[in-house]
């Protein structure tokens, strides 16, 4: 594979000869130095893969050839990340960016009783994401939705099965432990920093999830949901 990946969300839509726009015509030209004839990668974080060579090294309008398409298949095993909003917004970024990395399916951030910052902008964090994808040269990119509240959620979530981290009373059992990869989809909860209150713990075991652990230390609530993301895509 190349090592010039970018992602073109229109990537099925285009003709065999188009323009890449002006930001990855620049990166193209003024930091890779790539040249007429020089080969990148494609990708629409939608499995589509394409193989393309440069045509004209423009700065702003970068013409570029598509040699060949591959549309490659989605793991098999959804795996959803729902993480509460965080106070600073860097740790959340930073989360989206290791999520991604990972192969996360899905990312979805929460509002729980304590939460306490409720903004939440949405098209830098998709830029973030996008980011990430082509740094770690996927094809697949996590659906990220919009913040919803934690009750609302999890009264409507669907998974095969579904697990909530938390820090306090009562049973739970490590996490690497109960994944049943046999299953078609997984779900973990993660909330924000003082954890999930005892009332939203006991709602959603009611909801059927199951109380789990990550281990012996306790995690800040973006390490965490990382630490959960890895186990739960590389066992």
């Amino acid at each position: 594979m190349s090592g010039a990946y970018f992602y073109f969300a229109s990537l099925s839509r285009i003709a065999e000869e188009f323009n890449l726009d002006e930001p990855s015509s620049r990166h193209i030209v003024q930091v890779l130095r790539m040249q007429k004839g020089d080969s990148l990668t494609l990708t629409d974080g939608r499995g589509l893969q394409a193989k393309a060579r440069v045509l004209e090294a423009h700065k702003k309008r970068c013409l570029v050839r598509i040699s060949d398409k591959l549309q490659k298949p989605q793991d098999p095993r959804r795996i959803t990340v729902a993480l509460s909003l965080l106070k600073n917004n860097n740790r959340f970024e930073w989360f989206l960016e290791k999520a991604t990395e990972l192969g996360i399916g899905e990312i979805i951030p929460l509002k729980c009783s304590r939460t306490e910052k409720q903004q939440f902008r949405k098209d830098r964090m998709k830029s973030i994401v996008e980011s990430a994808l082509v740094q770690s040269q996927q094809c697949w990119m996590p659906e990220l939705k919009d913040p919803i509240d934690f009750l609302e959620f999890i009264e409507q979530v669907i998974a095969d099965q579904k697990f909530i981290a938390h820090c306090g009373a009562g049973e739970r059992r490590q996490l690497s432990e109960m994944i049943n990869t046999t299953l078609s989809s997984q779900l973990i909860l993660v909330g924000p920093e003082g954890d999930f209150t005892e009332e939203e713990i006991q709602m959603a075991i009611q909801s059927r999830f199951i109380a789990v652990s990550l281990g012996d230390h306790r995690l800040r609530s973006e390490t965490a949901a990382v630490a959960a993301s890895a186990i739960l895509k590389l066992i």
